[in-house]
């Protein structure tokens, strides 16, 4: 099963998360299988950059509670990306939460059409959105940051894009992204890997500070009783205990 497609075309390779089932949940195995894509694409001087998007109603509903990747391997996916020497553009048409919110913000251009929307649902399951802070708080808006993290609400396209989640919410999504992908193809390999290493330096250092740090808290809060309610709430699709 192929959970993540490869598409090339004039420079760019689409790279499509291709788990409907599970609302292509952060699984490890979907998390390897965009590793393993995203290293090809690094390595490959066809490639100028690439789109990540998805199959569904789901860009990604986080971390797959039955199956999950080791925060470890989230972290290095997330860092890959930041890392990667060609630009990564991210094209949501959907819902994206928690986790999923990690690899928007890993992305440099982030175009959602208006019909997505997004949640950080950590604190809803009794966890916070730790890993995931390290792409994130560098771009979002303090004060969105709170109120989205803090209450785990839903909210749209528009908001996004004016909390600095995305690059821009788009009535056509493609339309949107057109311009974008024709700049990528004029620019040049070594005029994007410099520009991105100068963009993506204050990410990084979210990453080299705080990783080991983050991933043991996370890893700390999903074993207590409290998160352990929460994701059984969640399963069941019922309230948790705390809920007033």
């Amino acid at each position: 099963m192929t959970l993540v497609a490869t598409a090339h075309e004039r420079g760019i390779t689409t790279l499509t998360l291709d788990s409907p089932a599970n609302r292509n949940a952060l699984s490890a195995r979907l998390v390897g299988a965009l590793g393993d894509a995203l290293a090809t694409c690094g390595k490959d001087p066809s490639v100028r950059a690439v789109l990540l998007t998805h199959t569904g109603t789901t860009f990604s509903a986080g971390a797959d509670l039955r199956e999950p990747a080791s925060p470890y391997t989230f972290v290095a996916l997330m860092r890959q990306i930041v890392e990667l020497p060609k630009p990564v553009v991210a094209r949501v048409s959907g819902h994206v939460r928690a986790g999923g919110l990690g690899l928007l913000g890993a992305c440099d251009i982030a175009i959602a059409g208006r019909s997505s929307d997004f949640a950080f649902t950590e604190v809803r399951i009794g966890v916070a959105p730790a890993v995931i802070s390290m792409p994130l708080l560098p771009r979002v808006e303090p004060r969105a940051a709170a109120r989205y993290c803090l209450t785990g609400e839903r909210f749209g396209a528009d908001r996004a894009a004016a909390a600095g989640l995305i690059t821009e919410a788009a009535d056509d999504v493609d339309a949107a992204i057109a311009p974008v992908l024709d700049g990528l193809r004029r620019a040049s390999p070594q005029g994007l890997a410099e520009s991105k290493k100068l963009l993506t330096a204050g990410v990084l250092d979210a990453f080299d500070r705080h990783a080991e740090e983050l991933v043991q808290r996370s890893a700390s809060l999903f074993v207590t009783a409290e998160a352990r309610e929460g994701i059984t709430a969640f399963m069941e699709r019922r309230d948790a205990s705390w809920v007033r």
